[in-house]
C-alpha cells in the first residue's frame, strides 16, 4: 500500500513538474516574441552598395549569401527597404530606431545620412570598400580590405579599426574620426575643399 501511494505521489510530482516547465517555456517564448519581432527579406541578392537614411541602426556582416533581417515590427513602421540593381536602400524616419542586420557576400560601398548608425558585426572583408558618412551619421567598422576610401562630412563620426593596404580619408573639420586601431600600409588624409578655401580666405 505504501508503495502504491508513493508511486502515485511520484507520478503527480512529475506531471506537475512537466506542466510548470511547459508553462514557463511558453511564457518565455511569448516574451521573446514581444521583445524581438523580425522579418527576413528573401527577395534580395547581389548587394554591393548600401544607402541608409534616417533613424536607422544598421549591422553588417560578411557571409556566403545575401540576407536582410529587419527588426522592430518592420511592416508596422514607416520604413523602406528596397533592393534595386545591387543597391540596397534603407530609410526610416520613425521616432524608434529601425534595426537592420545585413549579411553580404560582395559589399563595396556604404553611404549613411541623417542620424543613421552603421556597425560591422565581425570584420568586413573586401578588395575595395568605399564609405561615405554625412550629416550626423556614424560608423563603427572593423575592416579587412586591400583598399578603403572613407569620406566623413558635416558632423558625422567614424570609428575605424582593422587593416587596409591602401587607406584614403577625407573629412571635414567638424567631423570626428577615430582610426587609432586601424593599420594601413599606405595612408592619405585629404583636407576638404571648403577648409582650404577658409584657410585661403584668412590669409
Amino acid at each position: 500500500m505504501k508503495t502504491k501511494i508513493l508511486s502515485i505521489v511520484t507520478i503527480a510530482a512529475i506531471v506537475l513538474g512537466i506542466a510548470n516547465t511547459t508553462y514557463a517555456a511558453t511564457k518565455n517564448d511569448s516574451a521573446a516574441k514581444n521583445n524581438e519581432v523580425s522579418t527576413v527579406l528573401t527577395n534580395v541578392s547581389n548587394i554591393n552598395k548600401i544607402e541608409v537614411r534616417g533613424n536607422v541602426e544598421l549591422y553588417i556582416s560578411d557571409g556566403t549569401s545575401d540576407q536582410v533581417k529587419v527588426y522592430n515590427r518592420y511592416y508596422a513602421e514607416s520604413a523602406l527597404v528596397q533592393n534595386q540593381k545591387g543597391v540596397l536602400r534603407i530609410s526610416s524616419y520613425s521616432d524608434q530606431k529601425l534595426v537592420v542586420w545585413i549579411t553580404a557576400n560582395d559589399l563595396r560601398s556604404i553611404s549613411a545620412y541623417d542620424n543613421a548608425e552603421v556597425k560591422s558585426f565581425g570584420k568586413l572583408s573586401s578588395i575595395e570598400l568605399n564609405v561615405d558618412l554625412h550629416n550626423n551619421a556614424s560608423a563603427n567598422l572593423n575592416l579587412d580590405t586591400f583598399s578603403a576610401n572613407v569620406t566623413v562630412a558635416d558632423h558625422a563620426k567614424a570609428d575605424l579599426s582593422g587593416t587596409a593596404n591602401e587607406f584614403s580619408l577625407k573629412h571635414d573639420v567638424a567631423t570626428s574620426v577615430n582610426k587609432y586601431n586601424l593599420e594601413a600600409v599606405h595612408y592619405t588624409d585629404s583636407t576638404p575643399v571648403n577648409a582650404k578655401n577658409m584657410d585661403l580666405a584668412g590669409i
